[in-house]
């Protein structure tokens, strides 16, 4: 599991990339350079990492599911994803 302090940095982040949205894409379109780089740094997209929703595990990370594969597969065993069995032949 990840450390409570990473998943929290990572919340920080998510909120001040949605804060910032708007203003990056208007900076962007106008070519302004100068007044991009003044703002705070953790709000582009660029600097998010995707984590497992459950341990806050930064790899092995399934997009479509939002876990990470070794929750996946136990929530897979024990029939939490509905149309998902494990394969056997």
């Amino acid at each position: 599991m990840a450390k409570e302090s990473m998943k929290a940095r990572e919340v920080k982040r998510q909120k001040l990339v949605d804060k910032y949205a708007v203003k990056r894409a208007e900076l962007k379109k106008a070519g302004d350079w100068d007044a991009l780089q003044k703002l705070p740094r953790n709000s582009s997209k660029v600097r998010l990492r995707n984590r497992c929703k459950i341990t806050g595990r930064p790899r092995g990370y399934m997009s479509t599911f939002g876990v990470s594969r070794i929750v996946f597969r136990d929530m897979a065993l024990f029939g939490l994803i509905p149309g998902v069995i494990k394969a056997s032949w």
